[in-house]
């Protein structure tokens, strides 16, 4: 059992709901968070009173430093999301997300640290995923391109022979193929803290985070995420409007089954490093989606549109195999969809600074940012 926790992020979405597992289990946990306004309009009201929170930047190394000696484990939480509205934002993901990673364990490493390191990561280091051909087998597809998405032809075809193809379970062994900026840090992450396992020796857990939703999620930034967006619409009175045919495959796992993951990467013993995909293992439609969130709503609630809308930059679908998760970290999500997204319809969201900005700079992050799904 580790004892004392050093939690980056430890204020937002999924680090609040480790935080509290973690106190839960009589941890001493130590919670360092920028409270960035992309994801906090002020200090959130579900801040756990049994952890210590520093607010600071985690790319100031001396911070990190302090905070981080002594620590037994550090799960790192902390990062930018989605890719905003503007490629001018590149350089502020880099900086939070791969700068901020290397100063971490800058920090870890001046601080001699001997203990584990759990890294979130995501779904999208894939890219497009998988697909498979009758004919060809396993192929990625080409890329999307404006006069088949125009005329509604939303499923990928094959590269080789053009018949329609089938979504397949990417596994952690599947190439990674970063198609934004944010997949990219991703990636790089991964590989920062990759680099520092073999430096130092100290185990790392990369946990690959699929399409995560629950309480405490920010309300109407991309940060949000497709299920926040259509949550705020519903309780405005307002249709989800759905893009494409609404047949996009997703993932959608529980913010407790993703802190539970978390706990179970913090406390194995032996510590089990690799990259693991955490995700429910069922896949659903976001039309599927949609439609349960809104029956969540009650029998008056007004029901999904599907638009035929389409971002070029969207990815059709992303599935996961948990079998590795299962396998070593013996994780299986637990929550069930239906309960999941009951308690979502019902559940409190954080505003952010963001949120002010108004209903129409939302419409444009919508329109521009594939990693919103």
């Amino acid at each position: 059992m580790v004892k004392r926790v050093m939690v980056t992020g430890g204020a937002g979405f999924v680090g609040s709901h480790v935080v509290d597992e973690l106190v839960s289990l009589g941890a001493e946990v130590i919670v360092l968070d920028l409270l960035h306004p992309a994801a906090h309009g002020a200090e959130p009201s579900y801040l756990n009173p049994g952890a210590q929170y520093v607010f600071g930047d985690i790319r100031n190394v001396d911070l990190v430093e302090r905070c981080v000696a002594g620590v037994d484990a550090v799960c790192h939480q902390a990062s930018m999301v989605g890719l905003g509205t503007d490629f001018n934002d590149a350089t502020d993901y880099v900086s939070h997300n791969d700068l901020g990673t290397a100063a971490l364990l800058v920090a870890m490493h001046r601080a001699g640290s001997r203990g584990r390191l759990v890294l979130a990561s995501s779904m999208v280091v894939y890219g497009g995923g998988w697909y498979r051909c009758d004919e060809h087998s396993a192929v990625r597809p080409r890329p999307r391109e404006r006069p088949g998405l125009d005329a509604g032809r939303f499923q990928p075809t094959c590269p080789v022979c053009d018949r329609p193809l089938s979504a397949e379970t990417v596994t952690e062994d599947s190439p990674l193929d970063p198609t934004s900026v944010y997949a990219s840090t991703k990636v790089h992450q991964e590989h920062l803290c990759a680099a520092f396992a073999r430096e130092t020796g100290l185990p790392i857990t990369t946990l690959r985070y699929h399409n995560v939703y629950g309480p405490r999620m920010p309300r109407e930034t991309c940060y949000a995420g497709v299920v926040s967006v259509f949550r705020s619409e519903l309780e405005a009175g307002r249709a989800p409007h759905v893009f494409e045919d609404g047949r996009q495959l997703r993932d959608f796992v529980h913010v407790r089954d993703v802190a539970r993951a978390n706990m179970m990467a913090l406390t194995a013993d032996p510590p089990v490093t690799g990259a693991f995909n955490i995700a429910s293992g069922t896949p659903r439609t976001v039309l599927q989606m949609a439609e349960t969130l809104a029956s969540a709503f009650g029998p008056d609630a007004p029901r999904p549109v599907v638009t035929g809308e389409y971002r070029l930059g969207d990815v059709r679908h992303i599935l996961a195999s948990p079998a590795l998760a299962r396998e070593r970290l013996e994780f299986e999500a637990g929550v069930p969809f239906e309960e999941g997204m009951w308690e979502f319809a019902r559940a409190p969201m954080r505003e952010t600074a963001g949120a002010t900005v108004g209903r129409k700079a939302l419409e444009a992050v919508r329109h521009v940012t594939p990693e919103c799904e």
